[in-house]
């Protein structure tokens, strides 16, 4: 694994990177990661912080975390304690194939206050081909509330979410 290490409102100094490359390294005793993959890192200071932003891209699907704390190397430990519960879990769920949890209902949301403007984000995903086990595998990496893809049986695009109340819901795309 090869690593980018970014300072941003901080030069990173030789001792930080040794530590954060030390730590990541440790990542390979869990999962195969290729030598050619990129672990980016988000070093940023800030007046009352210290953050860490970890992305590594893998085979099982990306692996991110944010941490901030007061102490800068406490914030790398945390990063990839996280990282690794993030892989545990995957690791977990890959044995037990939740897809029996799924509930294939949705219930609309009311329109929010009329009259007043809401600022809306736009963003642009591309809905790759995969089973739906891999779709909830990707969005619990990601550490996401929902994930869209295109199903690989129905070949229809589909959204799959985690409830409130526990487990996942799917919502499938019907084009007229």
């Amino acid at each position: 694994m090869r690593f980018e290490i970014v300072g941003k409102n901080v030069e990173i100094t030789d001792s930080m990177r040794d530590q954060i490359e030390r730590k990541l390294a440790v990542m390979d005793k869990y999962i195969l990661i290729d030598p050619d993959t990129i672990a980016r890192v988000v070093a940023g200071v800030y007046p009352d912080s210290q953050k860490i932003e970890v992305t590594i891209p893998t085979k099982i699907g990306l692996l991110r975390t944010e941490v901030v704390n007061d102490d800068f190397y406490a914030a790398v430990d945390l990063a990839i304690d996280k990282l690794e519960d993030q892989i545990r879990r995957q690791k977990t769920r890959l044995s037990r194939r939740h897809k029996e949890h799924l509930a294939k209902s949705f219930v609309d949301e009311e329109a929010k206050e009329e009259g007043r403007d809401i600022p809306v984000r736009t963003k642009n995903v591309l809905a790759e081909e995969m089973p739906l086990d891999d779709a909830i595998m990707r969005m619990e990496l990601l550490s996401h509330s929902f994930f869209i893809y295109k199903d690989e049986e129905s070949g229809q695009i589909s959204v799959v979410y985690r409830r409130a109340n526990g487990g996942y819901g799917l919502i499938e795309v019907d084009e007229e």
